[in-house]
């Protein structure tokens, strides 16, 4: 994400931003051709909650999800994937904390390292 695009996201209020995702999906809908009934009824959700969806109005995760998952947009998922990272100073202890040598059984009975 460019610092630019970042600066954008952060100065749009939140009813713009849900306009902005209403949008998205109308267009992805209109792009494949399909009617707000056809869309509704393959995401197992009413019309009217998918025209408030369009319109900008507020609807649950869920109901933007199976949306996204019928119009096959859930790549934007991406941008809320977690990356694990460690920090320098983790890896450094971790480094630190590794054996370095490989030790014989200790069993007490010294009859076995005799050479």
């Amino acid at each position: 994400m460019t610092d630019n695009s970042f600066t954008r996201w952060r100065s749009m209020s939140d009813n713009a931003l849900v306009g902005h995702i209403g949008a998205f999906v109308r267009h992805h809908r209109m792009e494949q051709n399909k009617t707000q009934d056809e869309l509704a009824h393959a995401a197992s959700i009413s019309r009217s909650t998918l025209s408030l969806l369009e319109r900008g109005e507020s609807i649950t995760l869920g109901t933007l999800i199976q949306v996204l998952r019928v119009l096959d947009q859930l790549q934007v998922m991406e941008a809320f994937v977690v990356e694990q990272r460690i920090s320098p100073l983790a890896l450094a202890r971790m480094q630190k904390e590794k054996r370095q040598r490989a030790r014989g059984k200790k069993d007490g009975n010294a009859a076995e390292y005799e050479w």
